[in-house]
């Protein structure tokens, strides 16, 4: 595996320091040089809001299994009816290089009256850390070797091609709006979410896949709000038919207006 952490912070290099140690006993963790290399040659635009292609890429440049993206800062915070404080947190990603799926993402946070013993704090808790994502990685590799390859299905004809002839789109009898989580807009975190749908010829949701991954649960809002819509299947020439189509949702903290 490779451990990367691309908005090189102070704090995300000390943390990806310990969990390289820690993960080194249980894993074969490359070279952070080497890897910091390689990533940079195939570097997406957004490296924690990457999709399937882009996350294959990088970890096929880096020759990994797995990537691991940390990120993590030191901030003030202040809340009502407590004195200031410091909130040390990472942002993990654990992402398989085979499948460009995100197989787990973990936000990690410890709080003090002072930076320094925030982030010690934190980095103290990098072994508990490793055994999470080794225990998550286990699991995800055992279900990639089991899974089964897709099945073909036919996806939106381009417009004007002669399959966009008489075609109708699937679409939702009535639409559900992902839920913007608490902990995204706490962390005002701006993403985009990709989720892929196979719907059979009768509207019912085969399977879904995200295909752009964002994390701080948006993944398994825009997921659950999906499989809760019915769905009008898709049609040619008035007969329904089997459809894999693209869903995404952007996603961004919108401040509310002053009284």
């Amino acid at each position: 595996m490779a451990i990367i952490t691309p908005y090189n912070s102070d704090l995300s290099k000390v943390v990806a320091e310990s969990l390289s140690e820690a993960l080194s006993t249980r894993l074969k963790v490359i070279d952070s040089d080497l890897s910091r290399t390689a990533y940079n040659s195939k570097m997406p635009t957004d490296p924690f809001n990457m999709t399937a292609d882009e996350s294959k890429r990088s970890g096929a440049a880096i020759g990994c299994d797995q990537l691991i993206l940390i990120r993590a800062a030191n901030q003030r915070r202040s809340a009502f009816g407590r004195a200031e404080y410091y909130e040390a947190y990472a942002v993990i990603y654990v992402v398989s290089s085979r499948t460009g799926r995100l197989i787990h993402w973990a936000l990690h946070k410890t709080e003090a009256k002072v930076p320094a013993a925030a982030a010690k704090l934190l980095n103290d808790t990098t072994t508990v850390i490793a055994d999470e994502i080794k225990a998550k990685i286990d699991v995800a590799a055992k279900a990639e070797v089991a899974e089964a390859p897709l099945s073909f299905m036919e996806e939106p004809p381009e417009a004007n091609s002669p399959n966009a002839k008489n075609f109708i789109a699937p679409i939702p009898f009535r639409r559900i709006k992902p839920e913007y989580t608490a902990e995204a807009a706490f962390y005002e975190v701006t993403a985009t979410v990709e989720l892929m749908v196979d719907l059979d010829e009768a509207g019912k949701i085969l399977r879904t896949e995200i295909v752009r991954w964002a994390g701080y649960g948006l993944d398994e809002s825009v997921e659950r709000a999906v499989r809760q819509m019915n769905w009008r299947p898709a049609e040619r020439n008035g007969k329904t038919l089997p459809m894999r189509f693209l869903l995404r949702y952007n996603f961004k903290k919108v401040d509310k207006e002053p009284l």
